[in-house]
């Protein structure tokens, strides 16, 4: 899997030198030094230099959390047992075991599947708390409307804005929820796209409306449509982004909601909802077994907030490797010279795994997201964004998850600055408007228990 398309007609090593050859050219004609130069241009990071010496601190707090995730699975790949599970013995473990021992030690340190935890997500409750969530932090309320829809299952939902404790009549924003699967006619996963933008055309307001699509299993006879704990995850994530393009203040549709906002932190508002799925109160008012009522009990909410952690370092080493060889082939390496790709790949795995590289490792002939996708110089984006959604919670820490009246004050100013004003100014200035500082790495490592 490692080498494909890397051998015979269908090799893309050449293909990787020579787009990165005319990513420069295209650069400097545009009178940027690197790719990277202009990528970041339009975004919020500060250069490939700032964003380098991001990685770089993350690397650094990763690496030896990485290094014991190694030995933990060495030790266990040793005794060749694991929660009753028989694999085979080694003395070392390769590239091709590490997922094998991985998923071994991952069964026997939580003891749950994620089975166990989908009765206890019904949709319909679990919708219920997530919009009194949000409604409590934004101070909006979330109603059924009417309105013309695609399928049966379909729901359009509308958003007022509540003033002295009460809804206003007149709604800001709507959303459709299309929320079960149809595998004949729709395809998988789950995504938000703008419907209509906010914008004003003379005296009139268009209001803004979104798609909020997910696909989790449809009720069967008489149980009800039940989540998985990724499907829970995701609606939150999408929602995060329906709040950005709904809850806008901007009245021109190429800078209101979603429009116009930098790659690098258009996830912010997503990440930033998905933390609340680790607050125990949240969960508490959306987790209820739906036979029984009885609430996700706390010594299984206990392991799913372990396993949050679970090879924390190891998994960002892995997308610091991603980040940090992109941006890497988009400022330091020539095209004409004689070092080739994958040494660009082996200098970076130097530093950012255990492991090291495998020598047969071909995988940038199939990096699609920078040779084929939009992350050219801009892989980076993902773990850009997560320092971005775990500071903006953290402010939510410090006010006080437990306290209502400062959880809904900072929800207000995240709402102001965040949510509204889309792609009207640079997303810097934006969250410093938010957060009184720039973006700082220390909750994300905190969170991922790296500290």
């Amino acid at each position: 899997f490692q080498t494909r398309a890397s051998a015979g007609e269908l090799d893309n090593t050449p293909l990787c030198r020579q787009i990165l050859k005319l990513r420069k050219e295209k650069a400097n004609l545009l009178g940027y030094d690197t790719f990277a130069d202009l990528s970041m241009a339009r975004k919020m990071a500060d250069g490939p230099e700032a964003v380098l010496e991001l990685l770089e601190r993350l690397r650094e707090a990763s690496w030896p959390h990485a290094v014991q995730d190694l030995d933990d699975l060495r030790v266990l790949a040793k005794t060749g047992t694991a929660d009753g599970v028989v694999g085979r013995q080694t003395d070392d473990v390769r590239h091709w075991d590490v997922a094998f021992w991985a998923e071994r030690l991952q069964e026997q340190r939580f003891d749950f599947k994620e089975e166990d935890l989908r009765p206890y997500f019904s949709h319909e409750v679990v919708l219920k708390g997530f919009f009194e969530l949000v409604e409590r932090l934004f101070g909006i309320a979330i109603r059924p409307a009417e309105a013309p829809v695609w399928d049966k299952n379909v729901r359009y939902y509308d958003i007022h804005d509540i003033v002295d404790g009460q809804p206003q009549p007149e709604p800001i924003a709507g959303f459709y929820l299309d929320p079960y699967s149809r595998p004949e006619t729709k395809r998988p996963g789950a995504w938000m796209d703008d419907c209509l933008s906010r914008s004003r055309y003379g005296g009139t307001l268009q209001k803004p409306v979104a798609h909020l699509v997910c696909n989790a299993t449809p009720p069967a006879g008489d149980q009800p449509s039940l989540m998985s704990w990724r499907e829970v995850q995701t609606l939150f994530h999408e929602f995060g982004h329906g709040l950005q393009h709904m809850l806008t203040t901007i009245d021109l549709s190429e800078a209101s909601g979603i429009s116009g906002v930098e790659w690098d932190a258009v996830e912010l508002p997503s990440q930033f909802m998905e933390n609340w799925c680790y607050h125990k109160p949240t969960i508490d008012r959306l987790a209820k077994h739906y036979q029984t009522g009885e609430p996700l009990p706390d010594e299984l909410f206990e392991k799913l907030v372990a396993a949050r952690t679970y090879r924390a370092g190891s998994d960002m080493l892995r997308q610091l490797t991603f980040g940090m060889t992109d941006i890497k082939l988009h400022t330091q390496f020539d095209p004409d010279g004689q070092a080739s790709v994958f040494d660009v790949q082996r200098e970076v795995m130097d530093r950012t795994s255990p492991l090291g590289m495998f020598e047969g490792d071909r995988f940038l002939c199939a990096f699609q997201h920078i040779f084929a996708g939009g992350y050219a110089a801009g892989y980076y984006s993902y773990k850009w964004a997560e320092v971005l959604s775990a500071d903006a919670f953290s402010a939510f820490e410090e006010a006080g998850l437990d306290d209502p009246e400062a959880i809904a004050a900072t929800g207000r100013r995240f709402r102001e600055t965040v949510l509204s004003l889309g792609g009207s100014q640079h997303p810097m200035e934006i969250f410093k408007a938010f957060r009184g500082r720039e973006p700082s790495p220390e909750p994300l490592l905190r969170h991922n228990g790296l500290l």
